[in-house]
């Protein structure tokens, strides 16, 4: 779907919403509606057609916003916000949405001065609109998550293969190994801030690697992602340095069944926190719930977070096109967790598994 045919699909949001145009800030969403990747801009997407559609940005960005932008009229002004709402005054529009899980206080304030001196154009609050396009992502969306998983998976067995992961390394130095080889493979860099977790440090959910080195017996847990045209892949294996222990093994079996139970639970119009239940439940049935601390998994896209919310308090039902993680993790403190997680896509005849590493406990 191209940019226009996105805002074609805004506008009928606008519309149910009883709005003119929408001020659209969050820079995520100026690159999905428009194709620009600037670190400065602003979109009026007008509810009436292209007429009044303009993108602000700055004068650094003149020449990228005309190649990345040639559909939509640019206006150069730094104050980009405040520019639009001066446009948007002009041309007569009344109810003006903003986006305002974005916009702080004082922005917002700033504003008001414009609108009140430009046709008092009324600010209305729209938050979620535009997330609410990209919780379904288009075929080319996926195809660029498909191949950023793709970079992921060779990264990593790459590191296998070249021993990588061995007793010595310290959690730093496999985490920038792991990044490098993700860029060799054709990524533009890691997804996000790479977890590498051994020992008792993989019963740490969100743990950061430090000079941590890893050892024989640990259990090692790898949670990393590519990022490739604007796109985010997330996964996370977990291995064991030598021959697993009987609690390393049965602690890895319980999570690879509740991994198992959420994937086989994903499906067109499925609540999103049944999916989280179905996982959950495996481990709370073992005696392992209160040590299953996070929900189930989220959307990816164009931000490694983003809607849908696969949690026991998620609202809402899952779609055709929804690309979302499946990761449940149990974590004894002090000794050791285990996490398994995958990017898949909603299908109607099931999801499509998009991370393709192999789940199986690997004893390296």
């Amino acid at each position: 779907m191209t940019p226009a045919a996105r805002r074609d699909a805004l506008r009928a949001l606008l519309h149910a919403a009883e709005l003119d145009a929408l001020l659209v800030t969050d820079l995520v969403n100026v690159r999905y509606l428009s194709g620009f990747t600037g670190s400065n801009a602003a979109l009026l997407v007008p509810a009436d057609g292209e007429r009044g559609a303009r993108l602000a940005t700055d004068g650094r960005y003149t020449t990228q916003a005309a190649a990345e932008v040639p559909d939509v009229p640019v206006l150069i002004e730094r104050a980009c916000a405040r520019a639009l709402v001066a446009d948007a005054g002009a041309a007569g529009i009344r109810r003006l949405g903003f986006e305002s899980g974005h916009l702080t206080v004082d922005a917002h304030a700033a504003l008001l001065e414009v609108a009140g001196d430009n046709g008092e154009v009324e600010l209305r609050r729209a938050p979620g609109l535009v997330q609410r396009l990209r919780a379904v992502k288009d075929e080319t969306e996926i195809e660029a998550l498909r191949t950023a998983c793709a970079a992921a998976d060779a990264a990593l067995a790459d590191l296998i293969a070249a021993g990588g992961l061995r007793p010595g390394r310290t959690e730093r130095e496999v985490a920038a190994d792991l990044e490098q080889r993700m860029r060799q493979h054709g990524a533009d860099g890691p997804a996000f801030d790479t977890i590498i977790a051994a020992g008792p440090n993989s019963a740490i959910p969100h743990h950061r690697p430090t000079d941590a080195v890893l050892a024989v017996g640990d259990l090692v847990k790898m949670d990393f992602g590519a990022l490739r045209a604007g796109y985010h892949s997330d996964m996370t294996r977990t291995v064991v340095l030598g021959r697993p222990s009987d609690w390393q093994r049965e602690l890895y079996e319980l999570v690879a069944a509740a991994q198992a139970a959420g994937r086989g639970a994903l499906g067109v119009g499925v609540e999103v926190a049944s999916v989280d239940a179905a996982a959950r439940d495996v481990i709370t049935e073992a005696g392992r719930g209160a040590e299953f601390s996070h929900g189930l998994g989220h959307g990816v896209g164009l931000e490694i977070h983003e809607a849908p919310a696969l949690s026991a308090t998620g609202a809402g039902t899952l779609a055709s096109g929804m690309a979302v993680t499946v990761e449940p993790g149990v974590y004894l403190a002090g000794r050791g967790g285990v996490r398994i997680e995958d990017t898949l896509v909603v299908r109607p005849d099931g999801a499509e598994l998009l991370t393709l590493t192999g789940k199986e406990l690997l004893a390296l």
